[in-house]
Formats: structure tokens, C-alpha cells, sequence
């Protein structure tokens, strides 16, 4: 009886530790949440206890930016999860392998983990990440520039997210649409997706962290900024990073000061524009976005172009595409060779012109970026789109 009286003090102790520190963590307090946490974990001997802890401090460490971090804890609560012997637990377990991946940018191994969540026969807990799952393989694929699959994923993660009525996760999905769109050019809908996600957070999002705020703010800079309407986006961004600042949202403060430094690109400002590339790759380095790290090289890039460096703009164009071939980042690959293709024209050079001409149209058949009805490139051009039930897309027009 004795035994099992300690038992309990053990996870009730466990329970409001936890409390306490989720507390001190929504205060802004983060640095004394992770000492409790780190506290709970080497002191409870309550295996659900230390997976929920496990589950904070992987969402923490996501939130600062700490991704080696959160790739650790994500490791340990897969040995917790199958101490526990319950399918959900190893479920979530390996959706927060499959993000932490996700954020290093380990695209193929972050589609690995999210084939196995999927795979498992889990209960009705189970199948309500699967929304998160598909959400997190979308990006993954994103990533390496398979548009297709893709979308396929981000649609898939939409209907769960309405079956569940999870606004949280359609806010999320909204976010990676406006982001997929943008990436192929149709800006219409690279703005109306984020407009949606910040409809849900000011609809439903009283009680959620300003992050999604955040984020859809960011986005809708983004979109903005490539439709040319340059107030507006600055206007967005510096909310998003008014808020990143507060929470100490270090990925976030990277992707804003990116999009400060592309906006003052667009102004041609190019001596504003430099010292903000220079900030944003900095944070991008310090916490592993290496995808972030190739957008900040190709804005560098094209800011040399503008001042006519082009040497110093090739230079910025081989450590990018050193990054684009480490990750199979087709996209990026793309934009380096239509740049390189620019510059050799400029300099005269035709061999090397020829070569990354070749290379160019190569990388539209790899990544299959052909209009299905006229025959014409998809994503040379901002171009309304429209996708099939299969997911593959053509021009509206």
C-alpha cells in the first residue's frame, strides 16, 4: 500500500510540475519552463508523465529554433512510447521525429517517419494526427520540390482538418498552401490562403498562441511583396516580427528579416536590403534552415546582379546550389540556373550560357512544371492555376 501511495505522490508530483512549468512557458518565462521540464524528466518515474514532459520540451525547443535540440527529446520519447505500449503514444512519437527531420530539412527521412505514423494501427487518438501527419509530409515534399504529392498531402490534411473541425490545423494547412503557391507563381492564391488562416485566428483563435497570428501575417507579407503591393507587405511582416520578437521566435525573426530584405530588394534598396540578408542568414545558420539559407542567397544574389557584381553574385549562386544539391531542393536549383543563365548572357560567355539553359529546362521536366492544357511552364510567371482532383494543375486561363 506504502508503495503504491508513493506511486501516485510520484505522478500527481509529475502532473503539476508539468503545470507549472506550461505556466511559466505562456508567461514568456521559457528559460525557467525548461529548467522545470528538464527537472520532471530526470526525476519522475512516471512513464506518461515523462512522455507529456518529452512533448513540451519538443515543442519549445521547435519554437526557439533549437531543432538538434528537439530532434534529441523526439528520439528519447520514442523509448518512452514504447516502454508505454500503447500505439497513440508511438504514433505521436514518430510525428515528432517526422517534424523535428522536417525542420533540419531531412526531407526524405521526415517522409520515412510519416509513412510509419501513418502505417500504425492506432486508435481514434491516432487518426486525429493524421491530419498533422499528412501536414508535415506535405512540407517535406515541398521541400524537395515534388508539387504533386505535395498538394496531395495539404488536401488531405484540409479534409481532416474539416472532419475534425480543427481549426488550428487548417490555420497550419492555409499557411504551407500560401507558401506552396507562391513557390509556383499563382500570387492570387498565395495571398488568399493566408488571408483564410488569419480569418481563423481571428474568428476562433482567441485562446491560441500568437504564433498562428504570426505566421499568417508572415505569409501574407510574402504574398504581397510578389504581387508588388510593397506598403501592405511591410505592414504584415513587421506585425509577424513585432510578435516573433515577443515570444522569442528565432525562425520566425529569420523568415521576416528575409522578407524585410526582399521588400527593400524590390525598392531597389539594395544597401537596406544587404545588412537584413546578413541578419537572416545568420539566425537561418545558427539554427539549421538550410531551404531558408538557399531564399537568402538567391535575394544576396540578385542584389549583387542590381549593382552589377556579377562575380560576387556567381560566388553567393555556388554556395547556394552546393545547399539546393544537398537537399534535392529542385526549385532552387532552378532559380540558380535561370540567374546563372542571366548572368553568363550578360558577361557573353556562350558555352556556359548553353549549359545552364539545358540544365534549366531539365529541372521544369524533373519537377513536371508543365501546364497540362497549353503545354506552357508553370511557375515562370505570376499565373492564376487551377488543380485537378489528382493534383495536378494547369493555367485557369
Amino acid at each position: 500500500m506504502k508503495l503504491f501511495n508513493s506511486w501516485e505522490m510520484g505522478q500527481d508530483q509529475t502532473k503539476q510540475q508539468i503545470e507549472k512549468g506550461l505556466h511559466l512557458y505562456q508567461s514568456n518565462q521559457t528559460e525557467k519552463a525548461l529548467r522545470v521540464w528538464m527537472r520532471v524528466l530526470e526525476k519522475s518515474a512516471d512513464p506518461a508523465g515523462r512522455f507529456r514532459v518529452l512533448g513540451c520540451l519538443i515543442t519549445a525547443h521547435a519554437e526557439m529554433g533549437r531543432y538538434k535540440d528537439m530532434l534529441k527529446f523526439a528520439v528519447i520519447q520514442i523509448d518512452t512510447a514504447r516502454e508505454l505500449e500503447d500505439p497513440d503514444y508511438l504514433t505521436e512519437s514518430y510525428l515528432n521525429l517526422a517534424r523535428s527531420n522536417e525542420k533540419l530539412c531531412e526531407f526524405q527521412k521526415t517522409i520515412s517517419y510519416c509513412k510509419t505514423c501513418l502505417n500504425m494501427q492506432g486508435t481514434t487518438v491516432s487518426l486525429q494526427l493524421n491530419g498533422q501527419v499528412s501536414l508535415s509530409m506535405g512540407n517535406a515534399f515541398l521541400g524537395l520540390s515534388i508539387f504533386q504529392k505535395a498538394l496531395e498531402c495539404f488536401e488531405k490534411a484540409l479534409r481532416y482538418a474539416h472532419n475534425n473541425d480543427d481549426k488550428m490545423l487548417e490555420c497550419r494547412v492555409c499557411c504551407s498552401l500560401g507558401n506552396f503557391y507562391a513557390q509556383i507563381k499563382d500570387y492570387e492564391k498565395a495571398l488568399f490562403f493566408p488571408c483564410k488562416a488569419a480569418e481563423l485566428v481571428n474568428d476562433y483563435g482567441k485562446g491560441w498562441s500568437l504564433k498562428y497570428r504570426a505566421m499568417s501575417q508572415y505569409h501574407m507579407a510574402v504574398a504581397y511583396r510578389k504581387l508588388g503591393r510593397l506598403a501592405d507587405a511591410m505592414d504584415c511582416c513587421e506585425e509577424s516580427m513585432k510578435i516573433a520578437l515577443q515570444h522569442g521566435d528565432r525562425p520566425l525573426q529569420a523568415l521576416c528579416l528575409l522578407c524585410f530584405a526582399d521588400i527593400h530588394r524590390s525598392r531597389k534598396d539594395v544597401q537596406t536590403a544587404i545588412p537584413r540578408y546578413d541578419s537572416s542568414m545568420s539566425i537561418m545558420t545558427e539554427i539549421g534552415n538550410r531551404l531558408g539559407l538557399i531564399q537568402v542567397l538567391l535575394g544576396v544574389t540578385k542584389c549583387w546582379m542590381i549593382q552589377k557584381e556579377l562575380d560576387k553574385a556567381l560566388e553567393s549562386i555556388e554556395k547556394a546550389q552546393e545547399l539546393a544539391e544537398g537537399l534535392g531542393n529542385k526549385l532552387g536549383l532552378l532559380k540558380l540556373h535561370c540567374l546563372c543563365e542571366r548572368i553568363y548572357r550578360t558577361k557573353g560567355q556562350q558555352r556556359e550560357l548553353r549549359d545552364h539553359v539545358v540544365k534549366f529546362h531539365e529541372c521544369v521536366e524533373e519537377m513536371e512544371l508543365y501546364c497540362g492544357m497549353c503545354g506552357e511552364s508553370i511557375g515562370e510567371k505570376n499565373n492564376q492555376l487551377q488543380a485537378l482532383p489528382c493534383s495536378h494543375f494547369f493555367h485557369l486561363k
